[in-house]
């Protein structure tokens, strides 16, 4: 009698402690009875339910969650193949619905997974390479975040942020794009090297021309500087030999012999030769 009396003790006790549960502040919890929702728990404290397995406690994340989404293959407007890398932001936001349709967070990933391609896809077809990689990718990804979470919400999911990390090319088109940016930096080298050449010339031309400007104008001074001092010379000499001719004579006879005998000289003169009696002498 006394055991009966402990089991059914401890029975209750465990029925007790089943109908009493704590949600967290980061559930929700839905509550089924024989398999059928009957009541949603949004707030966080302590709750009760009928003894399982008359009500079961089915609880959901109402965190904000993140999926990575594997890389895929996209063709855009100009169609060009990208490799695009990107991940969703989403979370709960209606566990009844959610626990009707897609019931566990991997079913819930893929549906994800097949809608944000879907969305991705039709977007980024409508647009060039160049406008996805650099000029309107925040336009681009608010749209396919707008559409996606319209798409989702059947599911009691919303989509708040589809954002891509990394936009790459195909091995074999980054290898032709690799040619066509080597091919356009030699032509633009080349023609820097050209640019500079021709200014090079142009340098060398004007330099060589006022080269030859200033040679033929210190010529043109020097032959007038000459000149004037020839002039002067000759203006020297008239007045010298107007003073004393005699004199003048024997002074440009003896400049003109300073010039002709050195050393090494050997002169051979006649007699009556005017040096050979000056030398005489």
């Amino acid at each position: 009698m006394k055991r009966l009396f402990l089991i059914l003790i401890i029975l209750l006790v465990v029925g007790t402690l089943s109908t009493v549960f704590t949600i967290d502040e980061t559930e929700q919890v839905v509550i089924l009875q024989f398999g059928q929702p009957v009541r949603i728990i949004k707030e966080p404290g302590l709750n009760f339910k009928l003894p399982a397995p008359i009500q079961v406690a089915q609880s959901f994340d109402k965190r904000l969650l993140e999926y990575d989404v594997p890389p895929e293959e996209i063709l855009s407007k100009d169609k060009k193949s990208l490799i695009v890398d990107n991940y969703v932001r989403w979370k709960i936001i209606d566990p009844l619905l959610f626990l009707q349709t897609v019931q566990t967070e991997p079913i819930a990933k893929t549906r994800i997974d097949d809608i944000v391609y879907s969305e991705l896809r039709r977007e980024l077809g409508t647009h060039f390479m160049s406008e996805i990689i650099t000029e309107n990718r925040e336009i681009i990804m608010e749209t396919v975040t707008k559409q996606s979470a319209i798409a989702t919400k059947p599911y009691g999911i919303e989509v708040v942020d589809v954002r891509l990390k990394r936009v790459d090319l195909p091995q074999n088109n980054e290898e032709s794009i690799y040619r066509r940016m080597q091919a356009e930096r030699i032509r633009q080298a080349n023609k820097f090297r050209s640019e500079g050449e021709e200014e090079s010339q142009k340098i060398k031309a004007s330099t060589d021309k006022d080269k030859t400007i200033i040679l033929a104008n210190a010529y043109k001074e020097a032959e007038e500087i000459k000149g004037e001092g020839e002039a002067k010379a000759v203006d020297i000499y008239a007045k010298a030999f107007s003073k004393d001719p005699e004199f003048y004579e024997f002074y440009r006879s003896l400049e003109a012999y300073k010039k002709i005998i050195d050393k090494k000289t050997t002169l051979v003169l006649p007699s009556n030769s005017n040096l050979f009696e000056t030398l005489n002498k």
